[in-house]
């Protein structure tokens, strides 16, 4: 249902993204990504390697970092996915927010919620 492939919106090294490999609908669940969850005091560590800028809060007291394609979503501020959760499954799940056509690169909000068009973490000084 989705694949890795080069990315027109991602610049560094590796230029990746998600794309669907067919249609996807609405509110489909696409991926399930489980987690890796550390305490976030140890999070000193993680910020002097490349995963910095791909961990995710995971809860109050956690962070994590997700596998599957679970860190290799682009951003954008018009995403067409989003994700959830799953604490009961220790996984990030992946849904539709739009529909997504086949080809189509899909995008999370980095933020976390669709909406939130607050400055990045990464582009604040």
């Amino acid at each position: 249902m989705i694949e890795i492939k080069t990315s027109s919106v991602s610049d560094g090294e590796f230029n990746r993204g998600v794309f669907a490999t067919r249609d996807i609908k609405k509110g489909t669940l696409f991926h399930e990504a489980p987690v890796i969850a550390y305490p976030n005091d140890q999070h000193v560590h993680i910020e002097k390697t490349l995963l910095e800028d791909y961990a995710f809060e995971y809860g109050i007291n956690h962070s994590a970092i997700l596998l599957g394609y679970g860190m290799l979503f682009n951003h954008s501020y018009k995403p067409n996915a989003n994700y959830e959760i799953n604490f009961d499954n220790h996984t990030f799940d992946f849904y539709a927010y739009t529909d997504i056509e086949a080809g189509e690169e899909i995008f999370i909000n980095y933020n976390g919620e669709v909406d939130d068009n607050d400055p990045l973490w990464f582009n604040q000084e």
